[in-house]
This record gives C-alpha cells, structure tokens and sequence, in this order.
C-alpha cells in the first residue's frame, strides 16, 4: 500500500500518483491545491498574454517570486508598474528598475495621458529606492536615454553611491555643460572626475574645469579622450604639470591640439620614442622641426649613456618643484594625485602605495617618501594633510630637515610592504 502525501519534500506529479493510489484527508488536499495554486499563479505571472487585469491580481496578491515576475513583464500595465515600484521586496523592484529603463521611450507613446503620467511617477520612485542596487539598475538603463524626465538624470548624477552617478556621468546626454561643471565642482570622489573625463564630445569649458581641479587620474582621461575638446590654453597649462606624470606622457604627444611651444616644451621631459612621435606630426614650422632633431640627438645621447650628467644645480631646482608638486596636492588632500605621484616616482603599485597610506604607519609612508627621492618636508606634509595622523603619531624631521629613520631601518619598512 502506498504511503499517504504529507506535503514536504514531494513534486507535483507524485503527490498526483499518490492521490490515485490514496484517499487525502482535507488539509492534505487543500495543501495540494495551494501548490498547484501558487505554479499556476507563477507561470500566469510571466505570461505576456494573461490580461491585465490577471496580471495586476499577481502583482497584488502574489507572493515574492510571481510578483518580480510580473515586474518583469513587458504586458504589465502602468498601474501594475507603479505598485510594483513600492514593492517590500528589493528584487521586484530591481527587476521592475530593469523593464522601465528599457521599455520607457516606448511607454511614454501611450495615448492615455493618466497612464504616462504613472509610467513616469514610477521611474521618479524608483530613482528615489532606498536600496542603492535598485538605483544602479535603473541608472544603467537608462544613461543613453534623451526623454526621460531631467529631474530624474540629476537626482541619479548627483547619488552618493558611485555604481549609481557613474553611469549617469560619463553618458547621458540630458547633462548640459553647466550640470557637467557642478559636478566637477562637487564631486566626492575622484573617480567622478575622470567619469566627465571620458564624455564624448566635452567642451573646452568643462575640460578646463577638470584640469583645474590638478586630478591626475582624471587629466589622463581627458588626454586619452580624443572626442574632447582642449584649449590650447588648457593644454599648456597641462603641459607645465607633465613632466614628473608619467601617464600623461603617451595621450599627450597625440593630442592634435598643441601649440608650437607645447611641442618643445614636451620635448624637453619626454623619451626619444615620444620625440620621433612630436617629430612626425604634420605642419610643423621650420624652428620646432629643428628643434626636435635637437633634442631627439640629445635625448639618444642620454639614452645610450654618453651624454654628461645633468647639472646639480638644476637637479636640485627640478627636485625642489617636484616637492612643492607633491605638497601642493597634499594640502589640497589631493590624495589620488599623491599616491599616482609615489607610484611612478618609486615605480611601485598604485594599491601598494595606497596599503601604505591606509596603514597608519608614518615610518612607512617616510621611507616611502625617501625611496622616491622626495624629502621629509614631503613626508610629514602628507602624514599630515592625507593620512591625517596627529600628535605622538606623526613622525617629525630630525633636525628640523633631515629623515629620523637609517636606511636600514626605512628599508625594513618597505620590505614589510612587499618592497625590495
């Protein structure tokens, strides 16, 4: 005789064999029924033919699996989408997030005004979700769209959360120059910056005000960027930073935009590869052509070794505006610029250099400082200003100028980060 269904653990096509070889008590039967009940109501839910009205029944009596599905569904009607975006349950509204971005140009063709108004009061909520997941969603969706309404285009742009502004930053096209400029102005991370950056077809005037903020990460952006406009006045002032920034060396000898002075000045920092680059552009003048050979003659002396040594006077200059570079960015807590700077000048990883900053350790952030030829003024001046360490913290020069640590001592701490 075969057992009795007792609800958990079986499919549906064996509690019906069951049911054929076994009477059900009541509360097995109506068990039975709710489960069938609830698979009809799940498939109903993704059904683009099952009415809108089956459809609305789900979304307000379903429980959480039916009702994302009919979030999902395309055949949902404007008041189903609008409940559905004060759904209890995070994943029905991302899904929902998901379909509105998607199907909103088409959703604002209908013809019963009420019925767009709720299509457009439910991407204002969802922009507003309290569940940041929710808002990337939507954001994503919607970044290359021109017709949706711009409230919801700066709400998104200006989210604290970056998976949400991002998206909205580098590609709508509903911000104007100006909501482009606010941002750079405000911005509360750094990657915010080089998001403007890598825009297509950015003006002069919101390229100058992502070189003013002296973001390096986002200037290099901006090179690479060759939709973007740059002044040439932009561009010069670019120029006078670049020497000590490795990374804007190769996007910077490509840039159609640069001046004849920019041109030598380049040529003055860069390596002969970069050189021969300046010195194949078209409609050089006769002087910067010259003055190119010149400099790509010196640049291989100095490449092969037979080129005398530089004078220590003007290492001790470029060594002084090096420091300044870095104390100037340190003051104005710059502290990408900072680590970007230390981890070309002592050539080791960003995220290595970053560790370090993060730990807390003045000692080691002073030998990173002294592994990257800068000097103690520096290195107080970032434990200082970035790292933002106080009192028995700090580590103070000894002597007023000179490092505290030995060399071994600062060798050890960069070996304790990984560093030979």
């Amino acid at each position: 005789m075969a057992q009795c269904f007792h609800g958990k653990g079986k499919t549906l096509s064996e509690t019906a064999i069951t049911m054929e070889q076994a009477p059900l008590a009541p509360r097995e039967a109506l068990r039975f029924l709710e489960l069938r009940a609830k698979s009809a109501q799940h498939e109903l839910a993704g059904r683009t033919d099952a009415g809108e009205d089956v459809l609305h029944y789900l979304a307000q009596n379903g429980e959480a699996a039916t009702r994302r599905a009919v979030a999902a569904n395309p055949a949902a009607s404007p008041q189903s989408n609008r409940l559905l975006a004060d759904d209890p349950e995070c994943d029905v509204r991302g899904e929902l997030a998901r379909k509105i971005g998607k199907l909103f140009p088409g959703l604002l063709l209908i013809e019963i005004k009420h019925l767009r108004d709720l299509t457009i009061e439910t991407l204002e909520q969802l922009s507003r979700d309290e569940e940041p997941r929710v808002r990337a969603i939507l954001a994503e969706e919607i970044k290359h769209l021109d017709c949706v309404p711009q409230s919801v285009v700066k709400r998104l742009a200006h989210d604290v959360e970056l998976s949400v502004c991002m998206p909205i930053i580098e590609y709508s096209p509903l911000l104007a120059d100006a909501d482009l400029i606010e941002i750079v102005a405000t911005a509360h991370a750094n990657a915010m910056l080089s998001a403007v950056a890598r825009r297509k077809g950015l003006s002069g005037d919101v390229s100058g005000a992502i070189v003013a903020t002296h973001d390096t990460s986002a200037i290099s952006a901006l090179l690479t960027n060759v939709d973007a406009r740059i002044r040439k006045k932009t561009l010069d002032t670019i120029v006078s930073q670049a020497a000590e920034i490795a990374e804007w060396h190769g996007p910077l000898v490509l840039r159609a935009e640069l001046s004849p002075r920019a041109i030598r000045r380049i040529a003055s920092f860069v390596g002969r590869g970069f050189i021969d680059v300046l010195a194949s552009r078209h409609g050089l003048d006769d002087a910067t052509r010259s003055h190119l050979k010149r400099r790509l003659d010196e640049r291989r002396a100095e490449e092969d070794g037979t080129h005398p040594a530089p004078d220590t006077v003007d290492f001790a200059q470029r060594k002084a505006s090096l420091d300044d570079g870095v104390v100037a960015a340190a003051e104005a807590c710059h502290k990408d610029l900072v680590i970007d700077t230390l981890s070309v000048l002592t050539k080791v990883d960003e995220a290595v250099v970053r560790r370090i900053l993060e730990s807390g350790s003045a000692k080691a952030v002073t030998a990173l400082a002294w592994r990257a030829g800068l000097s103690m003024r520096v290195a107080f001046k970032i434990q200082n200003s970035v790292m933002r360490l106080k009192g028995a913290d700090l580590l103070a020069a000894r002597g007023g100028i000179d490092f505290p640590l030995s060399e071994d001592e600062m060798r050890w701490h960069l070996g304790y980060f990984g560093i030979s």
